[in-house]
């Protein structure tokens, strides 16, 4: 009953872009070392029932919580994670096509209107002006970059030709539009507040979760492209691993949950690409990239299950 009364923050949906970020890595897996196919699967069922609980806590929270539900939307930070709802919506079709093709086609569709409408509202938000510098963080990616991408993988999946093509546009426009944005509130306005730290583990995943969209959407990817997208989405998890001890400083978060699309999607790409371009760097990385993958995640697991366990009340606890 817990959850039902503590209002579900949308960044919640993050754990979803993991775990089937996850389960593509497993079945790529499987295509390249022929690891068991059923491990992606069982990864893919777990982040539709994830899927399915935090959309019901979510409805629930407008039925029941509208004041902090409107107020989530209205927040110049928090608002971005809302467009987490139908992205991963969207995504969801990837682990429910090999069970349903027209289910998979339905809630893919259902979620890019929702996605469309969303990134529409906040776009335009945005246009208007009065956003303030301590606003203008990692989060801003998600709308427009992860949105644009995550449409891309699955149209692509799907086999929509050429929309495919498009999505990955808008999403590769939009990063190259927020990047020096962001770098530049990072570097000149104050340092991030302790509880958004966490947030800077959303900028790997467009070089990452790009270069995962690139070799699937382009018919002949060039190898420079890929290279350097592999490159950059390297620099940025060094330098967030270099940054750990000061993002960590809050103690366990579910926030933390914002750096499993990218560190997912860095390993995907360079499975994909592995796949296509036997290239020195995608040989040696790409068994590197899911194994750190698979490490990060299962972090992130432990931590969850760990921050859901009941905590004694110290008074309670010293009268036992």
């Amino acid at each position: 009953m817990q959850l039902l009364r503590t209002p579900v923050p949308a960044s919640f949906f993050s754990v979803v872009l993991g775990l089937v970020g996850l389960g593509n890595t497993w079945h790529m897996a499987h295509q390249l070392w022929g690891y068991p196919q059923w491990l992606g699967e069982v990864v893919h069922t777990g982040a539709m029932g994830v899927w399915l609980l935090l959309l019901l806590l979510y409805a629930w929270k407008w039925t029941h919580h509208r004041g902090a539900a409107q107020a989530e939307m209205r927040h110049g930070v928090q608002g971005n994670f809302v467009a987490l709802v139908p992205i991963s919506t969207m995504l969801i079709a990837l682990a429910l096509e090999p069970m349903s093709r027209t289910g998979a086609t339905v809630v893919f569709v259902l979620g890019l209107l929702g996605w469309l409408t969303l990134t529409l509202y906040l776009g335009g938000r945005w246009f208007t002006g009065g956003l303030a510098a301590a606003q203008l963080g990692p989060a801003l990616y998600l709308p427009g970059v992860a949105g644009s991408f995550s449409a891309a993988l699955v149209s692509s999946h799907l086999g929509w030709a050429d929309w495919d093509q498009l999505f990955f546009g808008a999403g590769l426009m939009s990063w190259l539009a927020l990047e020096s944005v962001v770098l530049h509130r990072l570097a000149t306005a104050d340092p991030l507040p302790e509880a958004l730290r966490a947030t800077l583990g959303i900028q790997l995943a467009p070089p990452a979760v790009g270069l995962a969209v690139y070799v699937t959407v382009t018919p002949e990817p060039a190898a420079l492209v890929a290279h350097m997208l592999l490159g950059y989405g390297l620099l940025q998890a060094l330098l967030l691993l270099r940054l750990t001890p000061w993002i960590c400083q809050q103690g366990w978060s579910m926030a933390y949950w914002a750096v499993s699309f990218g560190v997912t999607g860095l390993a995907l790409g360079a499975q994909r690409w592995l796949a296509l371009d036997q290239s020195a760097p995608a040989q040696a990385l790409a068994p590197v990239l899911f194994c750190l993958a698979n490490g990060v995640l299962g972090l992130l697991l432990i931590g969850s299950v760990w921050g859901a366990l009941p905590r004694p009340t110290p008074g309670v606890a010293q009268a036992n």
